[in-house]
């Protein structure tokens, strides 16, 4: 399993998604330190009903407690964009 793959299991597992989208940017932080032992950059943008309520300090919490055991041997990087449902229905 990749490190993408690997990241999309544990966050359907804990946070059960309705949206999930993550991205490897790793290809845009070439040469930068982190990069040079093989951790990646990645972007999770995730929709769920666990961030209903939560601001975005305990929404990133929920995600970084996912994957803390890859960071920072695997993952260098993560941008995170967490969003309830509510939030995303208003955005259409």
């Amino acid at each position: 399993m990749d490190r993408v793959d690997e990241i999309e299991h544990r966050l359907r597992n804990t946070l059960t998604p309705e949206s999930l989208k993550i991205e490897n940017e790793s290809h845009l932080h070439a040469g930068h330190a982190g990069a040079q032992g093989g951790a990646g950059h990645y972007a999770v943008t995730i929709v769920s009903e666990r961030f209903e309520g939560k601001n975005a300090v305990q929404r990133h919490q929920l995600v970084y407690s996912a994957v803390k055991d890859m960071m920072p041997g695997e993952i260098h990087a993560l941008r995170i964009s967490a969003y309830a449902p509510k939030e995303i229905l208003k955005k259409l």
